[in-house]
């Protein structure tokens, strides 16, 4: 049986004025025990992937304003992937794609040469670029510096960490990426608030842009043809 993966949709909440600013696409994949991540995203092809956000964008369509999917730098190279892209912000228009520049290692290491005009063409083609999990895995400073220009986002995930935003080293870290943010002129989204203490915490940073089980959990979203339950198919 092939692997059924869909995408949830999650709000992104801007405090400021209290109102959804933008959703983020996150796959699944239907397992025995109820949907969840995938092992492996780099397991999943990438003719399914682009299927997938195809037809998901164009359900989306004139619903959102900012519509942002994960990329990891091996999908930014693959040609399959990049077609679906922008194809999906087509779909979208006029709401923008932000393509979300994941801390997913690949199997080949691609500089930042190569990486640069992919970026470049998705923003000519009217995407915006976020940098995701910065100040984790391969999204450090020093990895992502060349690219920061290109950037209009940065995303600092709370849950990357195995403590929490009390723990002084993250606060550190919060206000180093709210510094890179301002320096830039880019948006800086915290995900990963679970509780009204991260709320409340949150507000010390001037973060206004927020992501979080607090405001809103992934919530499938189901396209033409799919049952209203999905259940995993069992042996008779």
């Amino acid at each position: 049986m092939e692997p059924i993966y869909r995408y949830f949709v999650q709000p992104q909440l801007n405090l400021l004025n209290n109102t959804v600013y933008g959703y983020e696409l996150l796959i699944k994949q239907l397992t025995p025990d109820g949907w969840r991540l995938p092992e492996s995203f780099a397991a999943i092809s990438s003719q399914v992937t682009s299927d997938l956000l195809i037809a998901t964008t164009k359900i989306l369509g004139l619903k959102v304003r900012y519509c942002a999917v994960n990329i990891s730098r091996e999908q930014l190279m693959d040609t399959t992937v990049a077609k679906a892209i922008i194809q999906s912000q087509v779909q979208l228009y006029p709401a923008k794609l932000v393509v979300e520049l994941t801390e997913e290692r690949s199997p080949k290491d691609y500089p930042d040469t190569m990486l640069i005009p992919h970026l470049r063409g998705f923003i000519e083609h009217g995407m915006q670029i976020s940098l995701d999990d910065v100040g984790t895995g391969i999204n450090d400073f020093k990895s992502i510096q060349e690219i920061l220009p290109l950037a209009s986002e940065l995303k600092f995930a709370l849950q990357n960490f195995r403590s929490d935003i009390k723990d002084p080293k993250i606060q550190q870290k919060l206000h180093f990426w709210r510094a890179i943010s301002s320096e830039y002129g880019l948006r800086l989204i915290l995900e990963g608030i679970e509780d009204a203490e991260d709320d409340r915490l949150s507000s010390h940073f001037d973060i206004n842009l927020r992501q979080g089980y607090y405001y809103g959990k992934p919530q499938l979203l189901r396209l033409p043809g799919d049952p209203v339950n999905f259940e995993y198919p069992t042996m008779n």
